[in-house]
């Protein structure tokens, strides 16, 4: 019998999710606000709606079997409904509801005892202005951050007035060795399987992945402690689903967590052509019951993230992109956005290599060749 699976979003997340979705005996469907958005035409039904919205999700969902999200920022207490109705909800709203709130997530994180830089809440910027002393640090949003939006960084008193004037979090800064990236995937039975870690190198102005190399180099005994911390954060969560978990490494080699996301991460994207079961297909085994797949390499990986360029806003144009295309082991995504604009995600390219040196220099060589312009 064919499930139906629906998926609430449908931009480049829900478009791979869907391309995965070929494999395995299932009806999706998809619902967003925009009928061009990117995952429109590869799913057998398409609704238009508001995935914020109460009555557009429950009325979505009411009819499946299951359902996922590409995006946090959807309506928990529909889905929460929808799980009391007898629909699977990946993950489950109680997860959903205390990773999308970054205030909730890091009182989860310090009642779970799972290691994560020191912070204060703060409910204005007249309360963050009282927290000199806990300076430098990172002030994030609480709800509604998204893609290195609403995150400032706080180095001194007089960069108070970049902070939010809403609910937050002031997180004390970290001396950051290497910033990293752990997948896991969660079945209904609480059996796991786990990516290889990847080294995440961050754009410092946009706040968001610049490119990545898999596996991540790094002590054996600090391998082994990413993975258990990684492990502790989605156990507690009591979800089924993928998680992308992202930590810290510090320069004396101790691990705590940054942030964690509860669906398809953009740090797995490798996984399809590096990995013998990508994160994609991953979600499907586990929202389809079947056996979760290997998550060994193939061969080792690197993402570029190919973002919009500084001072260009209009139609798409993508310049070196036949260079890129001739060179070998590369794989170009392009999600299908009309639009371009400063720093908005436009695709990713995966290069494969055996090589670690051969990754790094195609990934920089990438990046100086192809620019989203207009």
């Amino acid at each position: 019998m064919m499930l139906k699976v629906g998926i609430l979003g449908g931009g480049q997340l829900g478009r791979m999710l869907l391309q995965a979705a070929a494999n395995y005996p299932v009806e999706t469907y998809v619902m967003e606000n925009d009928p061009e958005c990117p995952a429109a035409h590869l799913c057998h039904h398409f609704t238009k709606g508001d995935i914020r919205n109460y009555d557009d999700v429950f009325n979505f969902g009411k009819d499946l079997d299951a359902i996922t999200i590409e995006i946090e920022s959807v309506n928990e207490d529909a889905l929460d409904a929808l799980e009391q109705k007898g629909v699977k909800v990946y993950p489950r709203p109680s997860a959903l509801r205390t990773i999308k709130n970054k205030i909730t997530q890091k009182q989860y994180y310090k009642d779970q005892q799972i290691p994560s830089p020191e912070f204060v809440i703060t409910q204005n910027l007249t309360e963050l202005n009282g927290h000199v002393s806990f300076l430098p640090a990172v002030h994030k949003i609480g709800q509604g951050g998204y893609d290195g939006k609403g995150v400032q960084v706080i180095r001194t008193a007089a960069d108070l007035g970049k902070g939010f004037d809403a609910p937050g979090v002031l997180e004390k800064m970290v001396n950051i060795h290497k910033e990293i990236a752990q997948i896991v995937a969660i079945n209904e039975k609480g059996e796991t399987a786990i990516y290889p870690p990847v080294d995440m190198v961050m754009d410092p102005q946009l706040n968001l992945l610049d490119y990545q190399i898999s596996p991540a180099e790094l002590p054996q005994q600090t391998l082994w402690k990413i993975e258990a911390i990684a492990l502790a954060v989605v156990k507690g969560l009591k979800s089924p689903g993928i998680f992308a978990v992202e930590l810290f490494v510090d320069k004396n080699g101790d691990v705590l967590v940054n942030e964690t996301a509860p669906r398809v991460h953009n740090s797995g994207h490798h996984t399809i052509e590096a990995n013998y079961s990508s994160q994609f297909d991953m979600l499907w085994r586990v929202m389809l019951g079947y056996p979760l797949g290997n998550t060994d390499h193939i061969l080792s990986a690197s993402i570029v993230n190919l973002v919009g360029a500084d001072g260009f806003s209009g139609p798409a144009v993508y310049e070196g992109l036949e260079e890129v295309l001739k060179m070998e082991n590369v794989f170009v995504h392009i999600y299908g956005k009309k639009e371009t604009k400063p720093g908005r995600k436009m695709g990713h390219i995966t290069i494969v290599s055996k090589d670690r040196q051969d990754l790094s220099f195609k990934a920089h060589r990438i990046k100086n060749l192809l620019k989203v312009v207009s």
